[in-house]
C-alpha cells in the first residue's frame, strides 16, 4: 500500500479549496460527473455520490439553506433534520397513539401511505420556484441552479440519492405536502419521515377521502402521485408499521423484515470474525448498534440471541 505523505495531502487539499473558491467567485464552476453505484438498504437504491470538490459546495449550500428553512418546517417531519430522525418519529407515533385512543380506549385507524418513485420524480422548476420564496440572493440562486440542475432520469425531473442538499431540498418540496395536511385538511395526528406518512383518525371514511384529496394535491402541485400498493388503513389495534418498528398498545417490536435482515447481518459478522477477516472490535462495535436498535423496542430476548454463538 502506498504511504500517503500527510503534508503533501494538506497541501493538495488546501489548493482544492481555494480553487473552488476561486471557480464559485469567478463564475466559472459547474459540477462534476456523478459517481454511480447501488446499495441494498434492504432494497436496491441507486446512488449517485458527487466528487469530493462538489461535496463541498453541496455543504456550504445546506449551511446556508438549512437555518433558512428549518423554522418553516412543522415539527412533525422527522428526516435529515436536527434532534429529529427515526426514533424520534416512532416515539412520536407513539405518543399520537395514545392520544388520539385516550389511552387504548377508543378504534382509532391510521392511513398510511407512500410516495411513488419520489426522487426520481421531483420536478426542478417546482423545487427551485419554492427555494425563490424564501432565498433572493442571486448568485445563491446561480449557484443552487447549476446543483439542483446537475442530475435528471427525465428532463428537468429527479434528484440524486447522495446529496446532502438533496436530503433539505425533498423537506422543501413536501413541506408542502405537510402545510396542506396540517392546515387545509386539518390532522391534528400526522407525521411524515422523508416520503413515507401517517395520519391517524377516528372516523375511517375520513381517511378514505383524505387520499383522494392528497392525491389530488400532489398531482396538481408538486407533480408527485401515491404509490398504488402502499396506501393502506388499519385499526391500530393490529399494530402501526413505521420506520421499522411495529407500535402495538402499550409496546412496540422490531419489524419481522428487520429482525431477520438484522440477524442475517450478525451471523455473517460472527463468521468472518471466526476467519479473523474482520477484527472483534468491528464485530462489537456492529453489534452494539444493534443493541442499540434494539434497545427502542421489546427487544430482550433478541438481545440475548445476539451474544449466541454463530
Amino acid at each position: 500500500m502506498k504511504k500517503v505523505d500527510i503534508a503533501e495531502y494538506g497541501f493538495s487539499l488546501e489548493a482544492n479549496l481555494f480553487d473552488l473558491q476561486k471557480r464559485l467567485q469567478t463564475k466559472t464552476w459547474t459540477p462534476d460527473l456523478y459517481d454511480s453505484f447501488y446499495i441494498s438498504d434492504p432494497k436496491l437504491r441507486h446512488i449517485h455520490k458527487a466528487s469530493v470538490r462538489d461535496r463541498v459546495c453541496n455543504q456550504a449550500l445546506f449551511r446556508i439553506l438549512y437555518p433558512i428553512f428549518e423554522p418553516i418546517f412543522i415539527h412533525d417531519s422527522y428526516s435529515c433534520r436536527n434532534n429529529k430522525g427515526t426514533h424520534k418519529g416512532v416515539q412520536r407515533l407513539d405518543t399520537f397513539l395514545r392520544q388520539s385512543t385516550q389511552n387504548h380506549t377508543r378504534p382509532v385507524f391510521a392511513l398510511k401511505c407512500d410516495i411513488r418513485r419520489f426522487f426520481d420524480s421531483i420536478s426542478h422548476e417546482i423545487l427551485l420556484n419554492l427555494i425563490k420564496k424564501k432565498v433572493d440572493d442571486p448568485e445563491i440562486i446561480r449557484v443552487l441552479e447549476l446543483v439542483v440542475r446537475s442530475f435528471e432520469i427525465e428532463a428537468n425531473i429527479g434528484l440524486p440519492l447522495g446529496n446532502v442538499t438533496s436530503q433539505l431540498f425533498t423537506n422543501v418540496y413536501l413541506n408542502e405536502l405537510d402545510q396542506f395536511v396540517k392546515h387545509k385538511l386539518k390532522e391534528k395526528y400526522y407525521l411524515r419521515y422523508c416520503d413515507d406518512f401517517i395520519i391517524l383518525n377516528t372516523d375511517k371514511s375520513r381517511l378514505e377521502s383524505i387520499v383522494h384529496d392528497i392525491e389530488v394535491f400532489l398531482k396538481e402541485k408538486l407533480q408527485l402521485s401515491l404509490h398504488p400498493s402502499k396506501v393502506s388503513i388499519q385499526n391500530v389495534n393490529q399494530g402501526v408499521d413505521f420506520l421499522g418498528y411495529v407500535v402495538l398498545p402499550h409496546y412496540r417490536v422490531l419489524r419481522t423484515s428487520t429482525k431477520k435482515r438484522m440477524f442475517r447481518n450478525v451471523q455473517k459478522l460472527k463468521r468472518a470474525h471466526a476467519k479473523d477477516t474482520i477484527s472483534f472490535e468491528r464485530l462489537n462495535a456492529s453489534l452494539n448498534s444493534y443493541r442499540g436498535i434494539l434497545s427502542h423496542c421489546k427487544g430482550h430476548k433478541l438481545n440475548q440471541t445476539l451474544d449466541e454463538p454463530s
